[in-house]
C-alpha cells in the first residue's frame, strides 16, 4: 500500500469531531499525519500546530474547516504543492477548486473516512 502524507487542517483532539476520527483512522491505515488547528496541542502523538507550519512532503491536505475559515489558507494550501485536496462534507467551496485547478492539485469532494474505509484513499 502506498502511503500518502496527509495534513488534516482543522485537527481537533475532541474524540466526537471527524477530524479528530480522521487523524486516527489516518494512523491506523499506515499514513504520515501531520496536523493543523485552532490551537496547539498532542493527539497521539501528533502535534497540531496553531496556523500555517511549514509542512513538507504533504501528498494530500483533507479540509475539515468550513468555506468561511479556509479563505485565509489558500495561498498555504497552494504553497504546499499538494497532489490533492479533499473536501470532507461542509467543506465545499467552489471558489477554492479553481484556484487549486489553476494550480495542477486535483480535487475530491469526498469523505476521508470513506475513502478509507473502502481502500479508496
Amino acid at each position: 500500500m502506498e502511503t500518502k502524507k496527509t495534513l488534516v487542517m482543522g485537527a481537533s483532539t475532541e474524540p466526537s469531531r471527524y477530524a479528530y476520527r480522521a487523524v486516527k483512522m489516518l494512523q491506523r491505515f499506515g499514513h504520515p499525519v501531520v496536523a493543523m488547528g485552532k490551537k496547539e496541542d498532542n493527539l497521539d502523538g501528533i502535534k497540531i500546530e496553531k496556523g500555517a507550519a511549514p509542512f513538507d512532503g504533504v501528498d494530500t491536505v483533507t479540509l475539515y474547516l468550513n468555506p468561511m475559515n479556509q479563505k485565509p489558507y489558500y495561498d498555504y494550501i497552494i504553497g504546499l504543492k499538494p497532489k490533492r485536496v479533499i473536501f470532507n462534507p461542509g467543506t465545499e467551496n467552489p471558489d477554492l477548486y479553481s484556484l487549486l485547478r489553476e494550480n495542477n492539485i486535483e480535487i475530491e469532494v469526498a469523505c476521508t473516512l470513506v475513502m478509507l474505509s473502502v481502500n479508496q484513499y
